[in-house]
């Protein structure tokens, strides 16, 4: 077993960490000069090309070729947690973006906003960078990915646009800003999130984590989402390495109130606050979490636990395998122009290394797409595996 898994066991949790994505915008250029996770990006194998369009998931299973993975990438073809915006800043001009979602094979994207925007008046990309500058819910990223989305054309993807401006401390307002959205995108947002239940990286510019109180108070704009078939993606830190699950009791108490809800547990709870807790340990909380709640699906992006738990790669492929229908994959990429094109595409490559572990059934429900079209009741259909 350990043979098998050995040289993907680095890989199997490369979709946590190489201290970049939503974290640190820069972090995989940093990651380049790391020398505990350099050499995994500097050594990822050359992705073949990717021959598929969009176009070729609209047509029926039986009409698509069957997908070979031993000759087609192993890269997922959904990106379900992707941030076209940076906290401030720059971001990347949408023709290129599309230009480098299409040259890695990505067909499907989740635009996330960032829903917490820097003060106007900052001059930061990177939040933090900016200890004590707000980065606070807001309603403008999601106003220009509307805009962009709608002006330039992108004939090879398909972007879901997300309301990501939600407050989950301050929700009173939130049924009314939707009734916003309708008015100047009427039916064009079609996910929620990713909204910050508990994240502890944005403590310093003021975030405001949600409390038991606050979440009951969701009531009203959960309802909206739930009529009309809208995922929702929260990021819920579980704990720290002080005390792995201090926030659980939160996460816990979303789901119970919301079991109807489509809801994304983003980056299974994990961050850079919480790099040592007992991956079995943290199994076994996400095993109990989807067995009780049966519209919760959880989101494997970010890379940020890279350099923890690598040892236990077979636990967690174990995992995927055994629920194959409950895991989204994403890169968790935030597109500050001051990135380069590579960066994203050894961002996408590093999430998707435990893609190379997980056996057929899998594969296809996670990186072929199968569960994100099923959630979103779209009419694209992943292939068949060869056999």
């Amino acid at each position: 077993m350990i043979s098998k898994f050995a040289p993907i066991a680095i890989g199997t949790m490369a979709f946590f960490m190489l201290g970049g994505c939503a974290s640190d915008p820069s972090g995989a250029a940093r990651a380049a000069t790391n020398p505990a996770t350099g050499s995994a990006s500097a050594d990822a194998p050359a992705m073949p090309h990717a021959r598929r369009s969009l176009a070729s998931f609209a047509r029926p299973v039986s009409e698509q070729a069957c997908y070979d993975r031993k000759t087609e990438p192993y890269t997922a073809v959904v990106d379900a947690h992707f941030h076209p915006r940076p906290f401030g800043g720059q971001a990347m001009a949408p023709e290129r973006l599309f230009r480098i979602l299409d040259q890695n094979g990505v067909r499907f994207v989740n635009y996330f906003g960032i829903g917490q925007s820097l003060d106007m008046r900052s001059a930061c990309t990177y939040y933090l960078d900016c200890p004590g500058t707000t980065a606070l819910p807001s309603i403008k990223n999601d106003f220009v990915n509307g805009q962009e989305t709608k002006v330039f054309p992108h004939d090879n993807l398909d972007i879901t646009l997300s309301m990501t401006f939600i407050d989950l401390a301050h929700p009173q307002d939130v049924v009314k800003t939707i009734a916003l959205y309708d008015k100047e995108f009427p039916g064009m947002f079609k996910w929620a999130g990713e909204l910050n239940v508990e994240k502890q990286a944005l403590l310093k510019n003021m975030h405001e984590p949600a409390t038991i109180g606050s979440i009951d108070q969701w009531a009203p704009f959960m309802k909206v989402l739930r009529d009309r078939n809208i995922p929702v993606t929260l990021h819920a830190d579980l704990g720290n390495d002080a005390n792995p699950t201090q926030f659980l009791p939160l996460m816990q108490h979303v789901l119970k109130k919301y079991p109807d809800n489509k809801i994304v547990w983003a980056h299974m709870g994990l961050s850079k606050e919480l790099t040592r807790m007992d991956p079995r340990q943290h199994i076994a909380i996400m095993k109990k979490a989807i067995d009780s709640s049966p519209n919760l699906y959880l989101d494997i992006s970010w890379d940020v636990l890279y350099n923890a738990y690598h040892e236990y790669g077979p636990d967690f492929v174990a995992f995927f395998n055994a629920y194959p229908d409950r895991i989204l994959p994403g890169s968790d990429f935030v597109a500050a122009a001051n990135k380069t094109d590579e960066q994203y595409a050894r961002e996408l490559e590093v999430t998707s290394r435990v893609n190379r572990a997980l056996d057929d059934e899998a594969f296809r429900r996670i990186a072929l797409g199968e569960n994100y079209f099923r959630l979103l009741n779209l009419r694209y259909h992943a292939p068949a595996v060869c056999k």
